[in-house]
């Protein structure tokens, strides 16, 4: 290992595409690379860590509850594309995400960032955070409805879901629809499966989008 080159830890969950992010960044040269299957100790010194999107974010997370320093950047390459996925990752800590469709440059170059203790997003994901971030955040109860309207659910069989009146139920649908910009009840429902919101885990990253994040 040369001392001007940063290492790079490569801990992928597919062993695919451990081997694909490996060989790329090996072929342009300047990282000091570890995997996981042959370096599992290379993780303890890495300045930038590949992962997963699960494992980016468990780690990014771990990080900021444990660091006694400056910790390795987490860069994500993942397949995981939706509003609610990205968000939940970088609201975790997480200092780069990649599309796994990227080019070796793109790699390249964001690992390369990383390194550099920059940041690095996708130009897809970019746009992504930037329009979510413009947008109001559902309430926990707005979010409740939209769940049951997804079902086809009336206001009745919600409020009674719920536990809540039927007028409480046509606050809550007029202002998630105002928040999605929707038109109506089933195209609130369109714009919500377009953005990740329907369904448990993306309830569950919009109410968590007030977590600490790594500096």
């Amino acid at each position: 290992m040369q001392a001007n080159q940063p290492s790079v830890h490569i801990m992928h969950a597919d062993a695919v595409m451990t081997a694909g992010l490996h060989a790329l960044l090996a072929e342009r040269g300047g990282f000091y690379l570890t995997t996981r299957e042959r370096q599992p100790q290379g993780q303890a010194h890495a300045r930038v860590i590949v992962a997963d999107y699960d494992a980016g974010i468990a780690l990014a997370r771990q990080l900021a509850q444990d660091r006694h320093g400056p910790g390795p950047r987490i860069l994500i390459v993942t397949q995981l594309d939706k509003e609610w996925q990205v968000r939940t990752a970088m609201d975790s800590g997480v200092h780069g995400y990649l599309l796994q469709g990227c080019s070796a440059d793109e790699l390249h170059k964001a690992v390369q960032q990383l390194s550099q203790g920059m940041r690095y997003l996708a130009e897809a994901v970019t746009r992504c955070v930037a329009d979510s971030l413009s947008r109001e955040t559902l309430t926990g109860r707005e979010t409740d409805v939209l769940q049951l309207l997804a079902k086809g659910c009336c206001n009745k069989s919600i409020a009674r879901e719920l536990g809540i009146g039927v007028g409480t139920v046509k606050t809550h649908v007029k202002g998630l629809m105002s928040k999605l910009d929707a038109t109506a009840r089933t195209h609130a429902v369109v714009v919500a499966a377009q953005r990740g919101l329907i369904g448990g885990p993306a309830l569950r990253a919009e109410r968590q989008q007030k977590a600490p994040t790594l500096q």
